[in-house]
């Protein structure tokens, strides 16, 4: 069966409903470049999706060098051959003329074309006047969620044990670092426990601040096509927004912003007070049960309903639902990721499960989803501030591990602190101790909180900032040097999703003009620094992807993240596979924690956890002390109010977020031409009563500010929760006369204008959902409406008069159903 379907007015595509235990039906979806078929197409080059965390595998077209489409692949186990709004057209912004194609050196004030001998011969003669001015604290490296695996791993190896500072982020501290951390609370250890196809066989799916519909678009094609089948799961959305999942779910939890963990711990109550509970489980596999009975002892849903601003009985009915579940799969994602208390409400998720006994069996999983592609390989290699390998910086053995791997002295990689995360590396930016940062693939000028302060930070003369990426950013304009970059189809390298499956991507064309890939940019800094190993030789001993992949093998082995049974070839041709894979598991790991908890160990774990409300990591005599045997740790926390709270003056709530047709800054969506014209502008979202009470209405341009900054936009009435308000974060000024921040007579349009600098104390993951705000009148729309798509969260809750979002002819993609909907086969 063949349809086309214009996938901006319908982005989830056409149902293929199945029953629990059987297989996804495949279905292939395909967009080509006007005017150009499949028969003209000379090549398909293997790769996955790069603007969301999902993985869907897709082959890229290709036509006289150039790309000109994908079709998803449907052998892969991640989509089954479907492509979400994103993947379909988002190629597009990769071949934008605007591309950068030479190096770029700031003469005079201005950024001015250059070659790569004289770009590279300015970073390296910088660089080795701070290491000798300064010493290795002065560097910074702040990198992406976008990159290679090879790549990460190059990285973090240079700023290691070629520079040997300490300052190595990512920009997944503001999207996966809550993820990793509450893993790492609870299992000791980084890596998803479940797995993507629990879907297949749950019958309760409960989602936590995670937006799916938008976020992962396929993955929640996967639910759609379940709730459309036989004996469909039942769902439990927790949002303040009425996102597509809100309106598919059996109950509807809409909290205050910054009650998460209220809400957690009444949850956690009833399925006790209920004894819903494996007792069984948890003697045998986890330590901190007593305590968590005695936390929430008092937490009951009338309790919860005050703080939350949500009905008891939702509450009883959300603990019903996932008390009587056979297979409970959970996921979270930034609704509690980036809210007050980040870590300590994830936590309560995997408390949960492990309370029930909801792991390591079909449909009995939990998911502290990714919000980018290649987030996990951020955290695998070391470039978001812990050690490769998932290796424990508080643990000498490791710290000598990895000297030995790298023939270098364990003092050499620096681990008497806890690593700097992103926001304390601005800080010290701002003070002066770090006088030159290296920022890859993110544009921190746009996504961070309280843009007025990062821009002050990165225009400092004493501040010298490399900026390696594909287009002119805003942060880019504020360099000191611009390194083109090449991206997706445009290089090899392999990459791992959400649920720890590996793809590799195989360059398709050329990049423009002079851009280098990533990885070539790297190696020739290490060379032109002379990095070397303790015994003279070069400390990079690969080449290309493929041998860093292979040095990356020898990193992983024996560590819960394991690639030894993987290859370049090994991945080519069939679906990605799931680490670890090694000689014992040649085909990969479906689920973690089949057999018991692995990795929580005082010997072999990634972390000793930290204090919930402090931060401060636990010393590992203690964590010894509550954990002898390695089990999971269950790990209680107590509700505490959000440190911004409303005002007279500032008497809403305010949440950022994303939209389902734009990914990050829109540096790719937005010079995508169906993805940009379904949201072209920023909007605000807001409740029909809160509207009313200010004489506001659909379209009318307001203010939204905060304590910090202020944002101009569109008004969209929905049925949001009342006393918040929602802006999406993805608008900048790249695509504005000024380039790179407000205009002197206009408010921002950058959300992030008005956020707070704060961030949990764990995951050190900025708070990008509990801000006050007011809200005002600027000029009256007379009628035209916002503009917020009409298919996602931002529906408006009046339609008439509104047009709805559709792509038309250009935004059509062909799909090919080949296996009968319910088969599975």
């Amino acid at each position: 069966m063949n349809a086309s379907v214009d996938r901006i007015a319908e982005p989830w595509g056409v149902r293929t409903p199945y029953e629990p235990g059987t297989a996804w039906p495949v279905r292939t979806d395909t967009h080509l470049r006007e005017g150009v078929t499949e028969d003209e197409v000379e090549r398909w080059v293997q790769s996955a999706s790069l603007l969301h965390s999902d993985g869907d595998a897709m082959d890229i077209a290709v036509r006289d060098g150039r790309i000109v489409g994908v079709r998803g692949r449907a052998v892969d186990r991640v989509n089954r051959g479907r492509l979400g709004p994103k993947d379909l057209f988002g190629w597009q912004g990769g071949v934008s003329p605007d591309r950068l194609t030479r190096p770029l050196v700031r003469e005079g004030g201005r950024l001015v074309e250059s070659d790569w001998e004289h770009a590279m011969g300015r970073v390296v003669a910088r660089s080795k006047e701070l290491l000798d001015e300064r010493g290795p604290g002065s560097i910074g490296f702040y990198t992406t969620g976008q990159l290679f695996l090879e790549e990460y791993y190059t990285l973090a190896v240079i700023a290691r044990a070629g520079i040997g500072t300490h300052h190595l982020d990512g920009n997944t501290r503001l999207c996966t670092s809550t993820a990793a951390e509450a893993l790492k609370e609870t299992f000791g250890c980084d890596g998803q426990p479940g797995s993507f196809t629990d879907v297949d066989h749950a019958d309760v799916i409960a989602l936590f601040g995670h937006n799916m519909a938008e976020t992962q678009p396929v993955l929640w094609m996967r639910v759609l096509d379940r709730l459309e089948g036989a004996a469909p799961p039942r769902l439990v959305c927790v949002d303040p927004r009425p996102t597509l999942v809100a309106r598919r779910a059996a109950v509807h939890l809409a909290p205050r912003p910054g009650t998460n963990v209220a809400l957690m711990d009444s949850l956690l109550h009833e399925i006790i007070r209920t004894d819903r509970v494996d007792h069984d489980f948890i003697e045998a596999h986890t330590v901190g049960y007593d305590e968590l009975a005695a936390r929430v002892k008092d937490c009951t849903p009338a309790w919860a309903a005050r703080i939350c601003d949500v009905p008891a009985t939702a509450i009883e009915v959300a603990a019903e639902i996932i008390g009587t579940a056979e297979r409970l799969l959970s996921t979270v994602l930034q609704g509690f990721y980036q809210s007050h208390q980040a870590t300590a409400a994830a936590v309560q998720v995997n408390n949960l499960h492990l309370i029930r006994g909801m792991l390591g069996r079909p449909g009995a999983g939990v998911l502290q989803m990714n919000g980018q592609p290649t987030a996990q390989n951020t955290r695998e290699c070391g470039a978001d501030g812990d050690l490769p390998g998932f290796r424990n910086w508080q643990n000498d053995e490791h710290v000598a591990e990895l000297a030995r791997l790298w023939n270098v002295e364990p003092e050499t990689i620096p681990h008497y602190a806890p690593p700097t995360h992103a926001m304390q590396m601005l800080r010290y930016a701002e003070q002066g101790s770090i006088r030159m940062l290296w920022i890859t693939g993110t544009n921190p000028a746009v996504s961070l909180p309280e843009l007025s302060r990062i821009r002050s930070v990165l225009a400092q003369d004493r501040l010298f900032t490399v900026v390696q990426d594909l287009f002119l950013t805003e942060t880019a304009q504020l360099a000191d040097v611009v390194l083109p970059a090449a991206t997706w189809g445009e290089k090899t390298g392999t990459f791992t999703n959400a649920d720890r499956t590996v793809h590799l991507s195989d360059k398709a064309v050329d990049p423009p003009g002079e851009a280098r890939s990533d990885l070539d940019i790297l190696l020739d800094y290490a060379a032109r620094m002379d990095f070397r190993d303790k015994d003279g030789g070069p400390l990079i001993t690969w080449r290309d992807p493929e041998s860093a992949f292979e040095a990356w093998k020898r990193c992983s082995a024996g560590r819960p993240c394991d690639y030894t049974g993987l290859s370049h070839d090994r991945l080519r041709g069939g679906s990605g596979i799931q680490w670890p894979c090694t000689e014992q598991t040649p085909e990969g790991t479906e689920r973690l924690y089949t057999e018991g908890i692995t990795w929580a160990h005082s010997d072999t774990c990634e972390s000793y956890g930290k204090d919930l409300v402090t931060g401060a990591p636990v010393e590992p005599v203690e964590y010894r002390s509550l954990n002898p045997d390695g089990k999971a740790v269950i790990k209680a926390a107590e509700y505490l109010p959000p440190h911004e709270d409303t005002t007279a003056e500032f008497p809403l709530q305010l949440t950022t977020g994303r939209t389902l047709y734009h990914f990050h800054t829109r540096t790719k969506t937005g010079r995508t031409p169906q993805l940009n014209a379904a949201a072209p502008e920023v909007w605000a979202e807001l409740s029909t009563a809160e509207a009313t009470a200010r004489d506001l209405a659909e379209g009318d341009l307001v203010e939204v500010a905060t304590a910090r900054g202020a944002v101009h936009a569109r008004l969209r009435l929905t049925d949001i929760r009342d006393g918040l308000v929602f802006l999406p974060f993805h608008y900048g000024y790249w695509d504005t006369p000024e380039g790179h921040r407000p205009s002197d007579k206009e408010e921002g349009r950058a959300a992030n204008e008005t956020t707070v600098t704060d961030w949990d104390p764990v995951s050190k993951q900025p708070l990008f959902k509990t801000a006050a705000a007011r809200i005002s009148l600027v000029e009256h729309g007379h009628g035209t409406p916002a503009p917020a798509p009409t298919t996602t969260a931002s529906a408006p809750a009046h339609p008439d008069g509104i047009p709805p979002t559709t792509g038309g002819p250009h935004a059509h993609a062909t799909h090919t159903i080949t296996s009968e909907p319910g088969s599975g086969s």
